[in-house]
């Protein structure tokens, strides 16, 4: 009996049929490998993960395996998505133990859920020096059956390793936000890592770091460090030309297989596109950059286009592989182009025209002759109306093949980013249509995924709530979209949602000397409390909590809050120069409480042209981590926005640092001015 129909996990649900017998991650699983005496198998993956759908298809769907395993272990499926606690902790241990790690995720536990063989994929026979899956699984069942105190001693020495890991030796002694200097030595570290040639950091695979990418732009508005805006600059311009960006239809794959942005691994996760979405509006709102302008844009309308949910949230990924259109699956089928299809869809002339625009050639870029398309020189192009044209043409024809297949559950923290970005990406661009879609998004997470109690639901799906509590990175960003909704829209009931959620952090994550927890203190225990301050894909929890909380006490005068902050930001003053491209978010807070960070009150009206030129002014201010609130004479929503009167009875705005202000003005040029870093 397959116990996975019941789940709201796509990814499990992908599941649900296969004639393994499948559990949930739950004590119920423990308790029944403990009733048989039997190892558990804990597989870990996602549903746009190509590699996953490939285990899938080679064992889990096969009868034989099936057998094995259901003859043998208690097999637990779980989405790292809805779970990232376990993923967490079971990954630290893959990545101690191997030196690597990925998905899809195989680890063999005992019944108490210790861990004592690790793997990842495993292929279907013996190939490239890796065994078989089954050989995996006969050798555990022989340890299992004929050597158990050596598998419980294994367990033990892993178990006992993880629990020794403390982070709190990490911080420094006084707990305090890196200096000046300490930022400067990580940008230092970072240009010794950029790729000069093709932009991004680091060799291939190759994936965009927009949390590094945002402390840049800050240290260049703080410092005027030109090298740090070059490496913006170049590594932004090679991801949107190149196939890593979808040049018809806009957003951004997952990553690249090669040094050169080239090849993307073709999955389209929301929160790589929220996060650089952001950063190219902030690109244009530091250098008026048409391309940054344009890629922000195009981003923002794919998320809203191909991600938004009837609810009014944004769904977690879409899928790498599609039909080929002759009933293989096949990775990126659904976005690469031969020349011979793009004469079907363009005629000769046109096609050629778009050969050499999109870089498509005949031995191609990806497999079977098939090229992703990119911008190799966009130098020199004077027929932009012709490429516009054939842009929607293509885009058209594409939309007739199968398409890629979408995870659509929501999940809280990438709507966080989504919520922030649009909202930042609609007021930039005078697009009230994408204000509109972060507010609706922020309203779902609050109908749905907030409790009675201010406790966050990690995931829901059709407007239902998953089971799952929320980890530090979903209250962090949701509070930080938030906060940004407040600052974009004068709405100061955003301020006051962000508010709990942030008292919950303080309440459940945070400890004494500053450190914080991803999970709260009254979550299921796990074999560890998973922590960890460093980025992955998205900003980590610790510090993604550091800079809403500093934000919040900004808007607010929080000493409490604004404390919390600092002490947080204790780990990046420790990380700094050691690993830069790892504590990136943290980086781009630090130059944000360096700076202030600046808070601006816009005092005036609703609906003055007025008051709105002042917001909008505000809003383009470059100053690291600036916040901003707005409201009419006499608003106290906000703390910000008290006794903030009217200046010779026009709208005007405050420029404050720990909300001592300078000389309020009416004019949105020196209020810009005034906001340049």
């Amino acid at each position: 009996m397959n116990r996975l129909a019941n789940e709201q996990s796509p990814y499990l649900l992908q599941h649900a049929s296969n004639p393994v017998d499948w559990w949930p991650w739950g004590e119920e699983a423990m308790t029944e490998a403990k009733r048989r005496d039997v190892p558990v198998l804990l597989s870990v993956g996602y549903s746009s993960c190509h590699w996953c759908h490939v285990m899938a298809h080679e064992s889990f769907e096969d009868p034989a395996t099936a057998a094995l395993l259901n003859d043998h272990f208690v097999a637990v499926k779980v989405d790292r998505e809805e779970r990232p606690d376990v993923d967490a902790v079971y990954m630290e241990a893959v990545q101690a133990a191997t030196g690597q790690g990925g998905w899809p995720m195989t680890v063999f536990l005992t019944p108490d859920a210790e861990p004592f063989y690790f793997g990842t994929y495993f292929p279907p026979e013996p190939r490239h020096g890796m065994p078989s899956f089954a050989q995996i699984l006969e050798g555990v069942r022989s340890a299992w059956a004929d050597r158990r105190d050596e598998v419980g001693e294994v367990a033990g020495r892993i178990v006992a390793d993880l629990a020794g890991r403390s982070l709190s030796a990490s911080l420094p002694a006084d707990r305090r936000p890196p200096r000046a200097e300490e930022l400067h030595t990580a940008l230092m570290g970072l240009t010794r890592e950029f790729d000069a040639a093709h932009g991004g950091f680091g060799g291939a695979p190759k994936f965009p770091p927009p949390m590094v990418l945002e402390f840049l732009l800050r240290h260049h508005a703080r410092t005027a460090s030109a090298g740090a805006l070059e490496m913006v600059q170049a590594t932004c311009a090679a991801m949107a030309r190149g196939g890593i960006y979808d040049q018809l239809g806009g957003g951004f794959a997952r990553y690249a297989v090669d040094a050169t942005w080239t090849v993307p691994h073709f999955e389209k996760m929301l929160y790589d596109n929220a996060l650089l979405c952001r950063t190219y509006a902030h690109l244009w709102r530091s250098t008026g950059s048409e391309e940054a302008r344009r890629t922000a844009v195009e981003t923002a309308d794919f998320m809203v286009r191909e991600l938004r949910t009837d609810q009014g949230g944004f769904a977690s990924a879409l899928d790498a592989d599609s039909d080929d259109g002759t009933g293989r699956h096949v990775e990126g089928a659904y976005y690469v182009w031969t020349p011979g299809q793009l004469r079907a869809v363009l005629g000769e002339e046109d096609a050629e025209f778009a050969a050499a625009h999109f870089g498509v050639t005949e031995e191609g870029t990806f497999e079977e002759g098939a090229s992703v398309l990119q911008l190799p020189d966009t130098e020199g192009l004077v027929d932009a109306e012709r490429v516009a044209r054939v842009r929607q043409r293509l885009l058209a024809a594409r939309e007739e093949r199968p398409r890629p297949g979408r995870d659509d559950k929501v999940v809280a923290c990438w709507n966080g980013l989504a919520i922030a970005a649009l909202a930042e990406t609609g007021a930039y661009f005078d697009r009230p249509d994408l204000i509109q879609a972060a507010t609706d998004a922020a309203d779902l997470l609050v109908r749905v995924h907030m409790d009675a109690q201010v406790r966050l639901h990690r995931t829901s799906r059709d407007g239902t709530p998953g089971a799952n509590s929320g980890v530090l990175e979903d209250y962090a960003d949701v509070a930080e979209g938030f906060l940004t909704l407040a600052s974009v829209t004068g709405e100061g009931v955003w301020v006051e949602f962000a508010g709990f959620l942030l008292d919950t952090v303080l309440l459940q994550f945070t400890t004494e000397d500053g450190a914080l927890y991803d999970t709260a203190a009254d979550a299921e225990a796990l074999i560890r409390r998973p922590q960890d301050p460093t980025d992955n894909a998205t900003p980590s929890g610790w510090t993604a909590a550091a800079g809403a909380l500093l934000s919040y006490a900004a808007l607010t005068g929080s000493g409490r809050h604004r404390d919390a902050a600092e002490r947080a930001l204790g780990i990046v003053t420790a990380l700094a120069g050691r690993a830069p491209r790892f504590i990136g978010w943290g980086l781009a807070v630090a130059e944000a409480a360096l700076d202030g960070p600046r808070e601006v009150a816009v005092v005036g009206p609703p609906g003055d042209p007025a008051t709105a030129a002042l917001h909008h002014a505000a809003l383009l201010g470059t100053a690291p981590g600036a916040v901003v609130a707005m409201g009419a004479p006499g608003a106290d929503e906000v703390p910000l926005l008290q006794n903030r009167p009217l200046v010779d009875g026009k709208p005007a705005a405050y420029v404050c640092r720990h909300f001592t202000c300078e000389r309020p003005t009416t004019d949105p040029a020196e209020l810009t001015a005034g906001l340049q870093g």
